[in-house]
């Protein structure tokens, strides 16, 4: 026992580095610029039971969902039947995945002839089908509107890629070669992680497989213990998305969290049924909501699934956090943020006596599409921040992903180098946070101007309606904004999610929401309405 104690803080390091190896590798390698400049990809290390054995610090949106991703290939492909050099690939909302555009590729492995571990890579695929560029289509009503549906799948064999697997997946998406560059960008980070794994697990000997379950349960143990520290109670919160992309209708997002000693149940009763439109977040979707927010209240302890284990959770079957087959899910972000955002608003009730002010809650997803005058297809994805909340120290931060969202910034050189597209303006949205003695942060303002021909838009965003919350007296951040300036002056307003067309010379504007301000100020001024500036 002594033993396994001198060696966890050791292997505790060493597999923080071989995930977050992973993660470079995999930036490093990628073919799309949402992927390599914007960090849309995660990796994670597993054991062969599908424990969440360390996960790099890249983006929770991707990272939680992992685990239940895991289990679906391992329900198909038992551990101890896979071979050194397969790999698996999948992306079904309803076995484990998230979206259709988010690839899922594991790897085992394998020591002494036995799979010891898994390595995880998962990557927001440029396109992979669907009734719009891009496989986000803001308005489809039915998973078979948005892509190609993969269950777990054997993806190579002894290093060698399936062939028919690779030809069924190419015919499926309008930029095949990004597709099986960023495919190969991931397998590139799995075989890494392979690697190092299997050398880190011959360093340590037969204490490996001890060490692991030590670092779980030391997880388990910080997190029980922070819950400890918090009184006894239950606290709960609302919050709303700015309709489906269907029907301008709300859609409710409550949450109930329980806490009773070292255990917390949290339950999204009361959360609005499945939309017809693409909100819909699968449970194996939330788990990234419910991951980062568990390991938020032990932030020091082993960055695995320990934490998890104090927490129940409820999600009504047939609900917007958990809908049925055949539910459209693409533009499940916003409704995880907003979760995440509720369980955090909740929980500081409970767990402070100055509650945080709320962040804005928005990753606007952006997808651009067109066709060169050479005749070539051109594709663009991005994702753009919005402002964060308050706290009763400090201002909220501008222009930055929240909670779950960790994606970067793409560089203004990468978007027009990859699309007939020039960025007019790029900046802070002045004045878009709550106004109060801390002020919330602010939102951002895009302005994309079309160069040459025409092409589509497919814009996801949110607080079109509802606003961040503010705390304490403290103001709410402003709502977002999106509009089509055309070049004949005419001007089309964009709800929250949209599809439209549009031509050269035709500028698109996207102002993100800020977030809430906390206390109150006497030289507080108003948040801006939501009108073109």
């Amino acid at each position: 026992m002594n033993e396994h104690l001198i060696l966890m803080e050791p292997v505790r390091l060493a597999l923080q580095g071989i995930v977050d190896r992973m993660q470079s590798r995999m930036m490093r390698a990628a073919y799309s610029s949402i992927a390599r400049e914007g960090g849309d990809c995660a990796a994670a290390v597993f054991l062969p039971d599908g424990r969440l054995l360390a996960q790099a610090r890249s983006l929770p949106l991707l990272l939680g969902s992992l685990i239940p991703a895991i289990a679906g290939v391992l329900q198909r492909f038992p551990a101890q039947q896979m071979a050194d050099g397969d790999a698996y690939l999948m992306n079904d909302p309803w076995s484990g995945g998230t979206h259709l555009p988010d690839l899922i590729v594991v790897r085992p492995i394998v020591s002494e002839g036995r799979t010891i571990a898994l390595a995880a890579a998962i990557l927001h695929h440029q396109d992979v089908g669907g009734m719009a560029p891009g496989s986000i289509p803001p308005n489809a009503t039915d998973i078979h509107q948005e892509g190609l549906r993969i269950p777990p799948v054997r993806w190579r064999a002894a290093g060698e890629v399936d062939r028919n697997v690779e030809t069924l997946l190419t015919a499926n998406s309008r930029t095949p070669g990004n597709l099986l560059g960023d495919l190969n960008a991931q397998w590139s980070a799995v075989s890494l992680g392979a690697s190092e794994t299997a050398a880190l697990r011959a360093r340590t000997g037969a204490s490996f497989e001890a060490v692991c379950d030590a670092l779980l349960a030391q997880s388990e143990r910080m997190t029980r213990e922070a819950l400890r520290q918090v009184p006894d109670g239950s606290w709960q919160w609302e919050d709303q998305l700015d309709g489906d992309g269907i029907t301008d209708a709300p859609v409710r997002i409550a949450v109930q969290l329980h806490k009773r000693g070292d255990a917390l149940s949290i339950d999204f009763t009361g959360s609005s049924a499945q939309t017809r439109g693409p909100v819909n977040a699968s449970p194996s979707s939330m788990m990234s909501a419910l991951l980062f927010f568990m390991r938020s209240l032990a932030p020091q302890a082993p960055n695995n699934a320990g934490c998890l284990a104090p927490a129940t959770w409820v999600l009504p079957e047939g609900s917007v956090v958990n809908p049925r087959l055949p539910a459209a899910v693409n533009a499940r972000t916003a409704t995880l943020k907003l979760a995440c955002n509720a369980m955090l608003s909740a929980w500081s009730l409970g767990a402070s006596r100055e509650p945080l002010a709320s962040n804005a809650g928005v990753a606007t997803v952006l997808s651009l599409g067109g066709t060169h005058a050479n005749g070539t297809r051109w594709l663009l994805t991005e994702i753009i921040a919005s402002g964060a909340g308050a706290s009763a120290q400090a201002d909220g931060t501008s222009g930055i992903s929240t909670d779950v969202g960790n994606a970067r910034n793409t560089p203004v050189e990468v978007i027009e180098s990859e699309a007939p597209v020039r960025v007019n303006t790029y900046a802070i949205r002045e004045g878009s946070g709550g106004t109060g003695r801390f002020q919330g942060g602010h939102g951002v303002r895009r302005v994309y101007e079309l160069l040459e021909g025409q092409g589509s838009i497919s814009y996801r965003g949110e607080r079109h309606v509802s606003r961040a919350r503010g705390s304490q007296g403290g103001g709410n951040g402003a709502s977002s904004a999106a509009r089509i300036e055309r070049a004949d002056g005419r001007i089309d307003v964009l709800p929250a999610r949209a599809r439209a067309e549009w031509s050269a010379g035709d500028r698109l504007v996207i102002e993100t929401a800020g977030g809430g301000a906390w206390g109150t100020a006497a030289n507080a001024r108003a948040a801006p309405e939501n009108q073109p500036t």
